[in-house]
């Protein structure tokens, strides 16, 4: 028995707005029976089309609720959260459930990898939830394992790939659907520092492209790979800052001349 496709909302596959995220006094209250918690308050901010932007925080500062809420896996107590123009809060479940499909790309820490699958099929998997083709799927998820420089691993499975070329795999897997948006948490907390290095410059080319990169770090040296850094304590924004990227950064040194070296004098010669 063939099961009827999905109709998706015209209001959910478009792009409408260059404000991409816009919080507006949105608060997250945690019941837990005995005593409510307040995980976020009041929080009022705004990430445009094509920002790079990292979310900072201690352990309890909010930063993971707000990642769960930015993601549409969780919802606001009170307060609005506009995705693209979308007002999310009171969305049926089955529309939120498209918004994920459609319009976030996820990064994991732990990549979340279907481990007896190989990296092409992981990389298609949110394609056959939009129902393409598997002709245009297979097309596309090679094209994209070539785009983050997995091109002759397509065939390989997770366990047959290093932990910087599974996050690779997932980072593909999130441009699946040409999201609006990507939401990386903590992508690099299970990677070694060199390759932590190449998942950030792969995230700084995909910047680059135009992608619209939000992710959640503890680490300072990730975040200087950001063009924008927020930082929460306690539920509450407490810095919202422009930052140079590293990459950036570099090579604006680079192009600086160089100051002309003072000259060395041998003892006994003579000043004049």
């Amino acid at each position: 028995m063939w099961k009827k496709k999905e109709v998706i909302p015209d209001y959910i596959t478009q792009n409408v707005s260059e404000d991409l995220i816009k919080l507006v006094d949105m608060v997250k209250i945690y019941d837990t029976g005995s005593i409510k918690v307040l995980g976020l308050k009041r929080v009022n901010l705004t990430i445009k089309r094509g920002e790079f932007v990292a979310i900072m925080g201690q352990s309890g500062s909010g930063k993971s609720t707000l990642m769960n809420i930015l993601g549409c896996l969780d919802r606001p107590t009170m307060g609005h959260y506009f995705l693209d123009g979308i007002d999310t809060a009171d969305l049926p479940s089955d529309d939120l459930s498209a918004i994920r499909n459609r319009k976030i790309g996820f990064v994991f820490q732990s990549f979340n990898l279907i481990s007896r699958t190989s990296a092409l099929k992981n990389v298609e998997l949110p394609m056959t939830y939009a129902h393409i083709s598997k002709k245009a799927r297979e097309k596309r998820a090679l094209e994209l394992l070539e785009r983050v420089g997995l091109g002759t691993r397509y065939e390989h499975m997770p366990n047959e790939l290093s932990g910087g070329q599974r996050q690779r795999v997932a980072i593909a897997r999130a441009l699946a659907n040409e999201p609006p948006l990507i939401l990386a948490d903590e992508p690099t907390g299970n990677l070694d520092s060199a390759s932590s290095v190449e998942i950030m410059e792969l995230f700084s080319k995909l910047h680059n492209e135009g992608a619209t990169v939000v992710l959640v770090t503890h680490e300072e040296d990730i975040a200087a790979f950001t063009n924008r850094i927020i930082r929460f304590r306690d539920g509450n924004l407490v810095s919202d800052t422009p930052n140079i990227p590293i990459s950036k950064r570099e090579k604006e040194e680079l192009e600086e001349p160089e100051e002309p070296e003072e000259p060395e004098y041998q003892s006994g010669d003579a000043l004049c």
